[in-house]
């Protein structure tokens, strides 16, 4: 009987779907990803602060960079899955992607992440800054070790993805020769910790007591220590925040409203919004997250305007 059970319960195995070059270039393209792409809009963070983002210099080199970024990410996506695709078949989930179900042969997997991850460093050192190449390929080797070994790591595996969030944003200011201040740094960096460990708790929270069905760290983590680490990153970047509106040091606003101090209300309301779903467990991808709550889209997009008049002294 229980071995009965036992079969009830395994998924099913996939028949491998027949290969053709229209669905082994879907499978790539469902491989890397298209929805996390988003993520690389962060490029134009620091040109944005420093209100040098609408010109023509900016926009090309920070296209660019968008698509450098996008490659190398997309290159850890596709050799990831070409490593995990074993242990992804047993996932209920993971088991349709298409390494896993062998839409994607796992040698072609290897072989188009491994060019992608040779020819964005290689493009980024002719057409971009040397620091731009430097920060790619640091990302690529903290990436590949984080799929190798680093995401089975306490602690680390958190910092590995924060750090990730936090070079995509620094990307851009090094493109363009842009410093990138403290306090960007400070409440980029905690923000993303904010969201990752958010992330993590949630997952910890929805598969509780469901064994395999998840990444086999989260059982090593307990919940009130997720939970303390994602309510510590919130408060700190919106201390950093508050910080960075602050700045001035008294000198009178030359526009027609401080912008800069007012949209410390928007960005502390969006973070206590996001802070509601960390808290209930459902803080999934944070571009799903933000998405699909309207007022949390509504706030961010009031705290864009302030930030917008800020930078623009209006």
């Amino acid at each position: 009987m229980a071995e009965r059970t036992a079969l009830l319960e395994r998924p099913p195995a996939l028949a491998p779907p027949p290969r053709s070059l229209t669905g082994l270039l879907r499978g790539l393209v469902k491989t890397a990803r298209p929805r996390q792409w988003v993520k690389n809009v962060l490029v134009v963070a620091a040109p944005a602060a420093a209100g040098r983002l609408f010109t023509q210099h900016a926009f090309v080199h920070l296209s660019l960079v968008f698509v450098l970024f996008t490659a190398c990410a997309a290159a850890v996506y596709l050799v990831n899955d070409a490593r995990d695709a074993a242990a992804d078949r047993a996932h209920p989930v993971k088991r349709h992607r298409p390494v896993a179900a062998g839409q994607v042969p796992v040698p072609v997997a290897y072989a188009v992440g491994g060019t992608l991850g040779v020819l964005a460093p290689v493009a980024a050192a002719w057409l971009c800054p040397a620091a731009v190449c430097a920060l790619l390929t640091a990302y690529l080797g903290m990436q590949l070790a984080y799929c190798v070994s680093l995401k089975h790591v306490l602690v680390v595996d958190l910092v590995v993805v924060t750090t990730g969030f936090l070079m995509r944003a620094m990307i851009g200011g090094l493109a363009l020769g842009i410093p990138l201040s403290r306090w960007f740094l400070i409440t980029t960096g905690f923000g993303a910790l904010f969201m990752v460990s958010a992330k993590r708790y949630s997952e910890a929270v929805q598969m509780a007591g469901r064994a395999g069905a998840t990444r086999a760290l989260l059982t090593e983590y307990t919940t009130g220590y997720l939970r303390f680490v994602w309510q510590l990153a919130a408060g700190v970047s919106v201390l950093g925040y508050c910080l960075w509106a602050l700045e001035e040091g008294g000198v009178p606003s030359a526009g027609v409203l401080p912008w800069r101090q007012l949209s410390m209300i928007a960005f502390t309301l969006a973070v206590l919004r996001y802070a509601v779903f960390a808290d209930r467990g459902a803080a999934g991808e944070p571009e799903d997250v933000v998405l699909r709550d309207r007022p949390l889209a509504l706030i961010g997009l009031v705290w864009l305007a302030m930030y917008g008049l800020a930078v623009a002294n209006w």
